[in-house]
């Protein structure tokens, strides 16, 4: 079955607005994890605009599913992720004032930067995912700089579910397939949500783990924590 992450940087960001420390982070987390989350993540930026450096580190201490830690590996990221030592890192080559992360790594261009990330990472024996399109070419390409597994950048899949679903899929499922054939584990994420969740577990092969943040905490808003997160669970086991 495929296991569900949740991002809780809405989180971070609605406690930020005010400045103080509420909702509180920490136990945000152990209520997710307490309601079937079966990880969390986070994705802090050098602005903290959201998570904080320090979030990560008070995390690490309480987080007993699996911590995944996703971004931008500038030397202050690595640091962090070398400190905390997660279960899985995920490299996205998201830029500094990006609102959202917005495509995957080219990774043939990027080989020699992301073959030495994946080696530092490693020799800590943290896995290492990273985010690329529905592209096996950029599969390909992770498989060649040694990565444990790579995660699919979704919104593609849900900007066009509505108008053709089974077109919108196929380019996961040759990325899948192919992922499949040179043993790379399998995560996706990205627009991800209780819409267009099922379809998409159900039809890409060998998928592991979704990360779900902004529509799942959305949902939270008028169906409840708890509740949202076993829905999403749900999505996941049919």
């Amino acid at each position: 079955m495929t296991r569900l992450s949740v991002n809780i940087n809405k989180i971070a960001t609605l406690r930020n607005a005010r400045g103080s420390d509420n909702p509180n982070l920490v136990k945000v987390a152990l209520d997710c994890e307490r309601f079937g989350a079966q990880g969390i993540t986070v994705h802090p930026r050098p602005d903290e605009r959201h998570i904080r450096y320090q979030d990560v580190l008070d995390l690490a201490e309480v987080v007993t599913t699996e911590f995944n830690i996703e971004g931008n590996p500038d030397d202050r990221f690595i640091e962090l992720v070398k400190r905390v030592k997660p279960a899985q890192v995920t490299l996205v080559p998201d830029a500094p004032d990006a609102i959202t992360s917005n495509a995957g790594w080219d990774t043939i261009r990027h080989a020699d930067h992301l073959r030495h990330l994946v080696d530092t990472f490693k020799a800590d024996g943290i896995r290492v995912s990273i985010f690329v399109d529905a592209d096996e070419r950029m599969v390909e390409g992770a498989k060649a700089v040694g990565t444990d597994r790579i995660e699919l950048y979704t919104e593609p899949y849900a900007t066009q579910y509505f108008d053709d679903r089974a077109a919108a899929v196929a380019p996961f499922v040759k990325a899948a397939q192919r992922a499949q054939q040179l043993g790379l584990g399998l995560n996706a994420g990205h627009d991800l949500s209780l819409d267009n969740l099922r379809y998409f577990a159900e039809q890409v092969p060998g998928l592991l783990e979704v990360s779900i943040g902004h529509a799942l905490i959305s949902d939270a808003l008028y169906l409840g924590l708890e509740n949202t997160i076993q829905l999403y669970r749900r999505e996941l086991s049919n």
